[in-house]
């Protein structure tokens, strides 16, 4: 049972692209090549137990205005410093989320849905809150990097999950994936695009290719270690549009 973003940080080096130039247009807006050029982009990063007690000021001295906490993982494992991690965040005036790691392997999207709704992955349209989130990636803990799932399985897992959360808080999740694992372990399935939105994990100048069905990020993870504690994100629009999204207009 993973007890922080190490072993993510390990899957997720498997799919990481050779640096482009390129500039990707993104809801009217462009990200182009470095983040250090999207400096208006709204600051944020994701944490787990890894980083324990976060220094919320300091991060927010530091340029954050968002975070994903981890939750839950699986079915069986919540993350023991959850409560200074979301709590805190939003005492220091963040806008915070929580995000489920999920184990497609070791119970339905469905069941494990329902245990992270239980604990900690709610949502309320207050501004504060980000829609929950799932990570769905490479397995960490073995070479079966897509759980032994079929592709029309994992689809399926995917909308299990979903389909509870939405029953549970109200909101789709954000969907956290990267477009390699997306295509090796879904058949780059289009389906969820038109109502999820992406948060993207690629580490490297531009968001690059994006999965099937998106064609924008709303969240892109760009790095696994910088300023900020935890995994280094931006926001694919303006501080009011952060603000709109979490309330869920």
């Amino acid at each position: 049972m993973a007890r922080g973003n190490s072993s993510r940080r390990r899957s997720r080096r498997l799919s990481v692209l050779a640096t482009s130039a390129a500039t990707l247009a993104l809801g009217g807006t462009a990200l182009i090549e470095a983040p250090a050029t999207a400096a208006a982009k709204p600051k944020g990063h994701d944490v787990s137990s890894h980083q324990k007690n976060v220094d919320w000021q300091k991060a927010k001295s530091k340029g954050a205005t968002f975070v994903y906490v981890k939750a839950t993982e699986s079915h069986t494992y919540k993350n023991p410093y959850y409560n200074q991690q979301y709590n805190g965040s939003r005492s220091a005036g963040f806008i915070r989320g929580a995000y489920h790691f999920a184990l497609p392997n070791k119970s339905s999207g469905t069941t494990q849905a329902r245990y992270f709704v239980r604990n900690g992955g709610g949502w309320r349209s207050d501004g504060w809150t980000l829609p929950p989130a799932l990570d769905i990636e490479y397995n960490p803990y073995s070479k079966k990097k897509c759980y032994g799932l079929s592709k029309s399985k994992m689809v399926g897992w995917i909308r299990a999950f979903s389909n509870e959360v939405l029953r549970g808080t109200g909101r789709r999740p954000v969907i956290y994936t990267n477009t390699n694992w997306w295509k090796a372990c879904t058949g780059d399935y289009s389906g969820f695009g038109g109502n999820h939105a992406l948060w993207l994990a690629r580490y490297s100048s531009s968001p690059g290719p994006l999965p099937a069905g998106w064609s924008y990020p709303t969240f892109w993870q760009y790095d696994n270690a910088g300023r900020l504690p935890g995994d280094q994100n931006l926001f694919n629009g303006s501080a009011g549009g952060l603000k709109k999204f979490a309330r869920g207009r």
